[in-house]
């Protein structure tokens, strides 16, 4: 895969209380591609930042019925990636690539 494809599989890092306490077990939290594969998640990641990938786990979070200017609408669905990192590797989500 080229190098564009990793970046746009990876979109953002999740940082909310509870991916800060998965930090504690080597575990960080991104915001991926909804096309994005478990293995290309992994690749990505490896290839990003530069560290070894133990375990990628993916969820699809269902958007919330919200109300814009009184009128109902919904917010899009967004699949995030739980990626477990090998032990001795970390990667610090508050700095840019």
């Amino acid at each position: 895969m080229s190098l564009e494809r990793y970046y746009d599989i990876i979109e953002s890092p999740v940082i909310t209380e509870k991916s800060t306490l998965l930090s504690e077990h080597n575990q960080v939290v991104f915001r991926v591609a909804k096309d994005a594969t478990k293995p290309e998640i992994k690749a990505a990641v490896e290839t990003l930042f530069k560290v070894e990938v133990s375990a990628v786990n993916t969820m699809i979070v269902k958007g919330k019925t919200k109300r814009f200017r009184g009128r109902p609408g919904r917010r899009p669905d967004v699949k995030k990636a739980i990626v477990t990192l090998a032990e001795g590797h970390s990667i610090d989500v508050t700095t840019g690539l």
